[in-house]
């Protein structure tokens, strides 16, 4: 810790946090409820103490957050209009149908297609939820009335089934998978949209839908009421998605008992039991049938204190971040986790990290460092917030499935009504709420975690934060502190793993002596008043990012972005580009050159560009090849991971 004295009247106090210490804050004392998407659930939870493990900083609600302009709010007004695009007659189709009401509309494609046994999962759960978030970060009411309207007309299909079931499909799948019969995955898609309802209480103050989520959790506990835990175990074979973070919720917000126990029956030991003693069996298992279950573990941690759940929660994660991450933060391949751990040269290709697994391992990661306010969490979260999420979009609100990583692949994106993947609902989630984890609080004061440009309003205090910043574009933010009053805070802004020496920050144009060092948080105290800048200075500078196993293939990075070499468009076409029903388009890459390097200075063959931003070219190589960050690509070819010669 060290002090400086500004001015006669002005006392800042600069701490530095190192990565790996303690961050048990003095008087954090948060009994209130936490919502693992930070927002609402615990200004609706009634009161009673059902939170019993205190996060030490938690996050402000997405309605005291909005995002001004940069590339984060184009592509989150992207993804508005393009829900607002969707009709509510066709989304309810299926559900309609399955409640034998009458329906003229047109059915869906896609995995929304009347025969396809997920049907559902988006039309009444992902959008549902999309809905509601992006309620929550624009206030936009349009787009409130049309999800309102949705939950409506769902529940007749509700009322007519009288028993609480509530699904696009029949009753006959659970039947089919109660006998362990081959099935899809019904509780996967069951889950979506009792979180959907869930998610429309919570950001749009809904109640039908609260009513209308529980009885859907009503309908399953009379389901379960015949199976035995043994049998149970092996319904749970079969993809039941985040069925307890759920139930988990259900309980948070209503305090009813049969929520929390229900919950329980959704966990897999055979894969629980391995993360409690700390052995990662992950090889062979599908990845995102898992993460969303290890987010129910941290719940339970959260809702019950039982540390075993903790502990599985964040062993896993340090696996996952670790050993089974590529440089863009994503994970998995062909939707599965193929290696040993730390094993990835092999599974670079076509179907390299599935866009969902980075939506729940970004879920999973704010609950970690709701836990500890480790700056690492926060490194995480923004390298696969900028390499694996912000690109995923076109500038249509088409959602990518994967995001391939083999050299010479292109990026590709759902059709409009002929496809309705998984990812197109998580995609269609994330691009909702953007704004969910710039800034987190404790008692003391504010958490500065991303450089987004946004504004932050905490009327408890008084205080609204305004950050500007071109950043990545630029390596500077400025905050600006609006206060109705003077009054003493600490902003703690986060120092990346990535910043290269010469960092510095100023007060009104006065530079302080200290910085603080990579993965950390610079806290900054004082008495704040109206008008009051702060100016960060973050530079980036090139480094590699080898495979673990391989030093011979790497990734060039420059600050937390992923540089990918543009290898024009030959041979794409629309259906490459947007491949409808399937998950995959059928083309193949194109060769890639390898990089001669110079051993002793691993990035010097590439040069910045001298007349645009966040633009490399390769020297010395036989072939010229431009490199820019992997998010701002799109319609072209491209290689991240290079083979060095």
């Amino acid at each position: 810790m060290e002090s400086q004295r500004l001015t006669r009247r002005q006392f800042v106090r600069t701490t530095i946090r190192a990565a790996g210490g303690a961050f048990a804050l003095a008087g954090s004392g948060l009994a209130r409820a936490q919502d693992p998407v930070g927002d609402t659930l615990r200004s609706k939870a009634k009161p009673g103490g059902r939170e019993k493990i205190k996060w030490h900083v938690e996050p402000f609600p997405l309605s005291q957050v909005r995002l001004i302009n940069g590339p984060f709010k184009d592509a989150m007004e992207v993804n508005r209009r393009w829900l607002l695009t969707l009709p509510n007659d066709r989304l309810l189709h299926s559900f309609r149908v399955t409640a034998g009401l009458p329906s003229s509309a047109e059915p869906l494609g896609g995995w929304e297609r009347p025969d396809c046994e997920l049907r559902g999962h988006f039309a009444g759960g992902h959008f549902l939820s999309a809905c509601a978030l992006a309620y929550a970060s624009t206030g936009d009411e349009e787009v409130k009335g049309k999800a309102n309207e949705m939950v409506a007309e769902l529940g007749k299909c509700q009322d007519a089934h009288k028993n609480g079931y509530l699904s696009a499909f029949p009753v006959e799948e659970f039947d089919r998978l109660r006998e362990v019969r081959r099935v899809w995955a019904p509780f996967y898609t069951y889950h979506k949209t009792m979180a959907g309802l869930l998610d429309m209480y919570l950001y749009c103050g809904n109640d039908q839908a609260l009513d209308m989520s529980e009885k859907m959790a009503g309908w399953v506990a009379a389901w379960h009421q015949s199976i035995s835990d043994e049998h149970m175990q092996r319904v749970l074979q079969t993809e039941f998605g985040g069925m307890e973070e759920v139930l988990m919720n259900l309980h948070a917000v209503t305090g009813r008992p049969q929520h929390l126990a229900m919950a329980g029956h959704f966990e897999k030991r055979m894969f629980f039991d391995p993360l409690a003693e700390h052995r990662d069996e992950l090889k062979g298992i599908h990845a995102n049938t898992h993460i969303p279950q290890v987010i129910g573990a941290a719940r339970r941690y959260e809702l019950t204190g039982d540390e075993r759940y903790r502990d599985i929660a964040k062993y896993f994660w340090d696996e996952v971040t670790t050993e089974r991450s590529y440089s863009t933060g994503g994970t998995s391949n062909g939707e599965s986790w193929n290696t040993d751990p730390g094993k990835l040269a092999s599974e670079l290709g076509e179907y390299t990290e599935e866009c969902c697994c980075a939506y729940n391992m970004m879920k999973l990661t704010r609950h970690v460092f709701g836990w500890t306010a480790d700056p690492r969490a926060m490194d995480y979260y923004e390298r696969t917030l900028y390499n694996h999420r912000l690109g995923t979009q076109d500038g249509k609100g088409m959602k990518s499935y994967f995001l391939p990583l083999g050299s010479g692949y292109w990026k590709y994106y759902n059709s409009p009504w002929d496809s309705f993947w998984c990812c197109t609902g998580t995609g269609a989630e994330e691009f909702a709420k953007f704004a969910d984890t710039i800034y987190f609080h404790d008692d003391q004061g504010v958490y500065i975690n991303l450089f987004i440009p946004s504004e932050l309003n905490w009327p408890e205090k008084g205080l609204r934060i305004r950050q500007e910043t071109r950043f990545p574009e630029g390596q500077t933010t400025r905050l600006i502190v609006h206060s109705a009053r003077p009054q003493q805070l600490a902003l703690n802004v986060r120092i990346p793993y990535w910043v290269a020496r010469g960092g510095g920050v100023k007060i009104n144009d006065e530079a302080l002596p200290a910085f603080s060092s990579p993965s950390s948080y610079l806290t900054l105290e004082r008495v704040w008043k109206d008008g009051d800048r702060v100016e960060v200075t973050l530079p980036m500078s090139l480094h590699v990012h080898p495979m673990p196993d391989d030093p011979t293939i790497e990734a060039m990075m420059f600050g937390p972005l992923v540089l990918a070499g543009k290898l024009g468009n030959a041979g794409l076409s629309e259906a490459l580009t947007y491949p409808g029903y399937d998950t995959a388009p059928h083309g193949e890459p194109i060769p890639v050159p390898a990089i001669a390097r110079n051993t002793k200075e691993p990035t010097g063959w590439l040069e910045p560009s001298k007349d645009e931003a966040l633009t490399f070219n390769t020297v010395g190589q036989n072939e010229n090849i431009r490199l820019v960050p992997l998010y701002q690509l799109s319609a072209e070819r491209y290689v991240v991971y290079w083979k060095l010669a």
